[in-house]
């Protein structure tokens, strides 16, 4: 069974980007959000096996997602997608639960090696 992975970006664009990624790796992607507040619904819905999260979106940052996400299954598996210089909130999200995070712009193997490594393949 493929593992089921939801992406949360405020960008349509980016998540297209990274959905095309996943899906052509065989990864299953059964939700998209544009916020962490729709991000953290989702979650509780699908019961995903990761989440890739991007930090800085309107409504609920995808900081306090993690920690929503976390509170409700301390085992969930996030990865960050953060952009160049955002270091600081990158070391916030993954005390606050993330297990790695990935820089923009998107490499296709640095993506799947990240996902891969948390998933534990």
């Amino acid at each position: 069974m493929s593992k089921k992975i939801i992406i949360v970006d405020d960008a349509a664009f980016m998540r297209m980007m990274i959905k095309n990624i996943l899906s052509k790796a065989g990864y299953d992607v059964v939700g998209e959000a544009e916020n962490g507040a729709i991000a953290l619904e989702l979650y509780k819905e699908k019961q995903p096996d990761l989440v890739t999260m991007d930090i800085t979106m309107p409504e609920m940052d995808g900081i306090q997602a993690v920690k929503a996400i976390k509170e409700f299954d301390p085992n969930a598996n996030v990865v960050m997608c953060s952009a160049m210089g955002q270091q600081a909130m990158v070391m916030e999200a993954i005390q606050a639960g993330a297990k790695d995070f990935v820089v923009k712009p998107f490499q296709q193997d640095r993506i799947l090696q990240t996902i891969e490594r948390v998933l534990g393949k």
